[in-house]
């Protein structure tokens, strides 16, 4: 019944530290973007 999956696979789905990175690395880079003036904010330093 159940799909073969490896468990590396199995692992990152299940495992939430893996998708708080995967987010955090997706904000970094929404910030680099900002910070570097691409974003065209008014955020004053």
């Amino acid at each position: 019944m159940t799909k073969r999956i490896s468990p590396i696979q199995r692992f990152k789905m299940m495992n939430p530290i893996i998708q708080l990175f995967k987010f955090f690395i997706l904000s970094i880079k929404v910030m680099v973007i900002v910070a570097g003036g691409h974003g065209g904010t008014r955020k004053t330093r």
